[in-house]
């Protein structure tokens, strides 16, 4: 079996790489294909015995070397994503969009025979957080979120290639947030910026977190989320998946991992204000579309996930954010990544 990863460097794409070489060594007759940006250090694990292609995904140029990278792939598994530089939608979108557009150009082109794509929670549209939500549930995304946006543009370009190569299995999957350790120095990066002090995350005492009481969400550990992926892949499985641990992370549940003896509830209208003046500032680097994202999200119902692939975690929500605060606190990384390098 030819497996190729694109988006293979970051910090699913890795976590899938470490889980496919597990299965290589029960069946030597897998064959792994990477494809980023960026060629990682092949001296490292998990990115040795790989055939390693660059590209940039969003380009014309990129699509020609997908194509040729994709020949004979069994599957494919698509987690190219760009969530910053996100002052620049124009170049996310670029990524985002027209990558995921390319990235199914070239699997058709090559023959691909599944084709596997990273989507998201994200991807669906707002409901009540006292219902969990089936994989069923309308995918428009959250208009005031780019990530949201393009997500659901995603789902939309799933949606037309499936009409037009009906003999091609998809598999979409929706999973919440995904932590490791790994991961940490670029969340950090990512969220925070370089403003922000991340070395003392694990050690706060605050007497009191101002959060609102509708930022609920989940969460699922990187080395799970690629157990899903791998399952997927080995059951050439089509469809959408809900993929997070238990359990729903709610703001007593953050607060307690932040160090907070007491929640108090605020409109997630003030937590938005501060959000964008921060960002507006430079002084750290989410932008207020992650909040309206968080707060309207659903929460997922993934029984389709544990009944159909036998899927079940191995780690809970509150020990994924617990492992990922611990690495963003000491910069944790990859060695040999070029996007989850270590920043100490």
């Amino acid at each position: 079996m030819r497996i190729a990863v694109i988006g293979a460097t970051g910090n699913v794409g890795t976590a899938v790489l470490r889980r496919l070489q597990q299965a290589r060594q029960e069946n030597a007759d897998i064959s792994l294909v990477g494809v980023s940006r960026r060629k990682p250090s092949l001296e490292q694990p998990p990115y040795t015995g790989v055939e390693w292609h660059t590209a940039d995904v969003g380009t014309d140029a990129g699509r020609k070397v997908l194509t040729e990278a994709l020949k004979g792939a069994d599957a494919v598994v698509h987690l190219a994503w760009a969530i910053q530089p996100n002052r620049d939608e124009d170049a996310m979108h670029r990524t985002n969009v027209t990558g995921t557009q390319n990235t199914l150009q070239a699997a058709a082109d090559a023959g691909v025979r599944h084709f596997v794509c990273a989507s998201s929670v994200g991807a669906y549209s707002p409901a009540p957080k006292d219902q969990r939500v089936t994989e069923d549930w309308p995918t428009g995304g959250i208009p005031t979120s780019h990530y949201s946006r393009h997500k659901a543009a995603q789902e939309d370009l799933l949606d037309a290639f499936e009409r037009d190569y009906p003999e091609i299995p998809v598999a979409r999957v929706r999973p919440g947030l995904i932590f490791q350790a790994d991961a940490g120095e670029e969340i950090g990066r990512f969220f925070l910026g370089p403003l922000v002090p991340k070395s003392i995350l694990n050690k706060l005492k605050i007497p009191v977190l101002p959060i609102p009481s509708q930022l609920i969400f989940q969460s699922v550990h990187a080395a799970d989320m690629a157990d899903a992926y791998w399952r997927i892949v080995d059951q050439r499985a089509s469809g959408a998946f809900n993929i997070a641990a238990e359990p729903v992370l709610t703001p007593a549940l953050v607060g307690g991992l932040l160090g907070a003896k007491r929640v108090l509830d605020i409109p997630v209208s003030v937590l938005r204000a501060v959000v964008a003046a921060s960002w507006s500032l430079h002084l750290q680097a989410t932008d207020p579309g992650w909040i309206d994202m968080a707060a309207g999200a659903p929460v997922m119902n993934t029984d389709r996930a544990r009944t159909l692939l036998g899927w079940e975690p191995t780690r809970s929500s509150v020990a994924a954010m617990r492992e990922v605060i611990d690495g963003m606190a000491d910069g944790a990384g990859v060695h040999g990544s070029p996007s989850l390098r270590p920043g100490r």
